[in-house]
């Protein structure tokens, strides 16, 4: 391993101050660049010099929803990196009780570097950003994750060494993670195909715009309803939970309108030898995904998961520089 001083990590300059709220605002070179420099600084840390440079810099972390891995890596990362990550609850907060998203963007950009919110609304979030004079980043929302779709390709091209031309099968709820990992994958030139079951497609006109994005990288977004479509010669096989938080009252009619969509040793069978099975967690095995694949030799789920923090390091250095 060189030396630090002798390491050029190649910090996406471009996105200096800049909010990420979805990859959609990205170009197809910073999301590429944003996969290379995840890749490089876990290998620095990894070899125990991860560069401290957001010494002094403050994240502000609100959460709207529990978690486990976005307030860990988020807090983490800032820690290796020389800042601090402050983790503030809705709840606690004067927004939980009426104060207005206009006055909480201006009186946080007077004490925080950035900010980091994982919410229910996506309006709400884009609406922080608009009145922020600090970069926001996205956490989760109602329709977007991107900093989980960062890390799924991060892991993958890890393992496979490229993203371009492979063929990702996204199977299951066309929700917030599916659509930022076709984003991410029409950037990087994957093929992505995802099966959904009838009334659970992705939004319309966010696959329109993956699309546009696909084309324009030699690559593809397939919409389908036909599980074993999608899986058939796949080099990545992703699922998520069928009932995301917020929707448990509908769980009875989910695992019904699902049961055809879980990856088991039948559907996998339709996908390359050397396939890599991802998924977001939390999981719920016998559920979405039989534990023989979970648990087997083709899961890459725990290395997917540390690498959400370093993804989300690359897009802290990269827009609180």
């Amino acid at each position: 391993m060189k030396l630090l001083e002798e390491v050029q990590l190649k910090i996406v300059k471009s996105l200096q101050g800049k909010d990420l709220l979805t990859l959609l605002d990205y170009t197809s070179e910073e999301v590429q660049q944003l996969v290379e420099l995840s890749t490089q600084l876990k290998t620095i840390t990894k070899a125990g010099k991860c560069p401290r440079l957001l010494e002094g810099k403050t994240l502000g972390m609100i959460f709207e929803k529990h978690s486990t891995r976005t307030r860990i890596s988020f807090e983490v990362g800032m820690n290796q990196l020389g800042g601090k990550g402050m983790f503030m609850h809705a709840r606690d907060l004067q927004i939980g009780r009426g104060e207005s998203i206009y006055d909480t963007g201006h009186v946080l950009s007077g004490y925080l570097d950035g900010i980091m919110i994982r919410a229910n609304s996506h309006e709400m979030v884009k609406e922080l950003a608009e009145h922020a004079s600090i970069p926001v980043v996205n956490g989760l929302t109602d329709i977007y994750h991107p900093c989980q779709a960062l890390a799924d390709l991060e892991t993958i091209a890890e393992n496979k060494g490229e993203l371009k031309g492979l063929k990702i099968a996204y199977i299951g709820d066309g929700n917030n993670v599916a659509h930022s990992l076709v984003v991410g994958a029409a950037h990087v030139g994957a093929h992505i195909v995802v099966a959904t079951p009838v009334g659970y497609e992705c939004d319309e006109t966010i696959i329109e715009e993956a699309q546009e994005i696909a084309a324009s990288n030699d690559s593809t977004v397939v919409v389908t309803n036909d599980a074993v479509l999608a899986a058939t010669d796949a080099d990545v096989i992703y699922t998520d939970v069928w009932t995301s938080m917020g929707q448990e009252d509908e769980t009875t009619k989910r695992l019904a309108d699902f049961k055809d969509y879980q990856i088991n040793d039948a559907l996998v069978a339709h996908a390359k030898k050397d396939y890599m099975f991802l998924h977001c967690l939390p999981a719920h095995r016998e559920e979405e995904v039989a534990s023989s694949v979970i648990d087997g030799p083709n899961s890459y789920i725990f290395e997917q998961a540390e690498n959400r923090l370093h993804a989300q390091k690359a897009v802290l250095v990269s827009v609180l520089q």
